[in-house]
């Protein structure tokens, strides 16, 4: 029992970490698509905060927003968050999927105010009005 509670406290560090990289990524990296994808995490938690609390948004799109947040948060992954670079490539496919899908059911000025980040990012992900 103990080394599962070892093997467990070791992946949330782990997993922790790897959030610490991308923010401090996101901060460093000159502007550009490295920089875009190393902040597109950290913003989608944002906005998935924002928008689960925000009363213009139908419950049908909190629940997707809900379950990318929680996606992201979970240390149960498709692809484990410790193998660089592709690592965070499922929570960022999920959490894309989610923001569209959410993206068609609340008001396209709703999502834009709760995006932190580039509004360019945001509008690409959500496609022509």
């Amino acid at each position: 029992m103990r080394d599962w509670l070892i093997g467990l406290g070791v992946a949330i560090a782990v997993v922790i970490a790897s959030w610490g990289v991308l923010i401090l990524l996101a901060k460093r990296l000159p502007p550009g698509v490295l920089r875009d994808l190393a902040a597109f995490i950290p913003d989608c938690v944002t906005t998935v905060r924002r928008l689960r609390k925000d009363p213009r948004v139908p419950r049908k799109a909190k629940i997707a927003i809900v379950f990318a947040g929680i996606w992201v948060a979970s240390p149960i992954d498709l692809i484990p968050e410790f193998i660089p670079v592709i690592g965070p490539l499922d929570d960022i496919i999920v959490v894309a999927l989610c923001l569209r899908y959410a993206g068609r059911q609340v008001p396209r000025d709703v999502l834009l105010a709760a995006w932190p980040g580039e509004p360019r990012l945001i509008e690409r992900l959500l496609g022509p009005v």
